[in-house]
């Protein structure tokens, strides 16, 4: 029997400037994802929640609510990017650059553009990549650079951390 522990993403020795990751999973926002984002960020902005409202503006229908469409991109990128990251250090250059509307499929990419040592933490390593969101057209929808520190393989702080089953071991 082989025990396969708990571990999930990319370490830092992991990463290769110039590398491009097509994330796997593509998320469909619902009116219902976009209604509750909305609401639970207090956005009172009514081409998010209002049809009748929205019907007037440019674009005649209501558009996603970009906190959503940013985080649905940020999250659909987290396994292959920051999976093992220690916390985000930053955003730059975001662009919105074409509306998202309920119905839509998103997915990203996420090139990376540059990576070095921390210097303050050992165990780890800065990795900044370039992400874009696509909808199911191939429209980009938005871009940014992210840098995260993340893990070095070697790190203790990401292992052990699955508990013993007071059980025991799972057996045949």
């Amino acid at each position: 029997m082989t025990l396969h522990e708990a571990s999930a993403g990319r370490y830092y020795e992991d990463f290769k400037i110039g590398d491009v990751y097509q994330h796997a999973l593509g998320r469909t926002i619902s009116e219902a994802d976009n209604t509750w984002f909305t609401l639970l960020t207090m956005n009172t902005n009514q081409n998010h929640f209002n049809a009748d409202f929205a019907a007037r503006a440019p674009y005649r229908k209501m558009i996603v609510n970009s906190g959503l469409s940013v985080a649905v991109i940020l999250g659909i990128s987290v396994a292959d990017t920051s999976q093992n990251a220690i916390m985000n250090l930053g955003w730059d250059e975001i662009r919105l650059t074409h509306p998202v509307f309920v119905g839509d499929t998103l997915y990203a990419e996420s090139i990376v553009v540059d990576k070095r040592e921390s210097q303050s933490r050992p165990y780890s390593g800065i990795v900044t990549c370039r992400t874009r969101g696509l909808n199911q057209d191939g429209d980009e929808i938005m871009s940014w650079r992210r840098s995260v520190m993340v893990y070095r393989r070697d790190a203790p702080q990401d292992k052990g951390y699955f508990p013993v089953a007071k059980t025991g071991e799972l057996t045949l």
